[in-house]
């Protein structure tokens, strides 16, 4: 099973709830409005980011954080089309499993004949009475997938924790609970993820003897 998880319209706002719910995702889909590139910044410290550029990105047009108006790229089997604005959708779009897009600050899932057209919603600064938003697909290995809401104003925010722990940390955490998931020894880990042996067998450890156990639930057990 893959997970990636779908955001757009950040504007400038990374929340605590929304790094939670990337922790151990094995990809970041964007469709534009970052507003800030620190927040693109701190999304590639989480997992890899595929992207488009919104129409308050005019400071990402160039440089090596470039980003596109519109992408096509699969990803584990899913056929992904992205741009920031509905209107900005190409009349055939027969080649594409899934279209993803932005702008509205609305969430929005239609499926019709196995394609499906997902407007994450906005999951920054909370816009007039909308909801805050993203959402998650989950992928099986014969390619079949789900898509899940979050409505992120109904998690806590443990705001006060989550801005104590560094994202490089959590990411280590997230993908050594991924390695150890895969049953690949602790010293290939150690070695792939380039940290240390002790390290690496804590996680496995505290993972593997706590069924269920998140990256905030291990952080926690090693007093972090």
């Amino acid at each position: 099973m893959h997970k990636i998880s779908v955001i757009s319209d950040t504007h400038g706002l990374l929340r605590p709830q929304v790094i939670r719910m990337l922790s151990g995702c094995d990809a970041i889909l964007h469709s534009g409005d970052f507003d800030r590139e620190e927040v693109l910044e701190k999304l590639r410290e989480i997992a890899p980011v595929y992207a488009v550029r919104g129409n308050n990105d005019d400071w990402i047009q160039a440089g090596p954080s470039a980003l596109p108006e519109s992408l096509s790229l699969e990803l584990y089997g899913l056929r992904f089309f992205m741009t920031h604005d509905k209107r900005d959708i190409p009349r055939d779009i027969s080649g594409y499993d899934v279209i993803i897009f932005g702008h509205s600050h609305k969430y929005e899932e239609i499926r019709s004949g196995g394609q499906l057209m997902l407007n994450p919603g906005s999951c920054g600064p909370k816009r007039f009475t909308l909801p805050v938003t993203m959402a998650v697909l989950e992928i099986g290995e014969s390619g079949d997938f789900c898509v899940k809401r979050v409505d992120l104003e109904k998690m806590p925010s443990q705001e006060a924790d989550s801005e104590k722990v560094p994202l490089g940390i959590r990411r280590i955490v997230a993908q050594v609970m991924k390695d150890t998931g895969k049953g690949i020894p602790v010293d290939s880990i150690a070695s792939r993820r380039h940290i240390s042996y002790e390290l690496a067998e804590q996680i496995c450890r505290l993972y593997l003897t706590h069924p269920g156990v998140d990256v905030d639930g291990i952080l926690k057990k090693m007093g972090i």
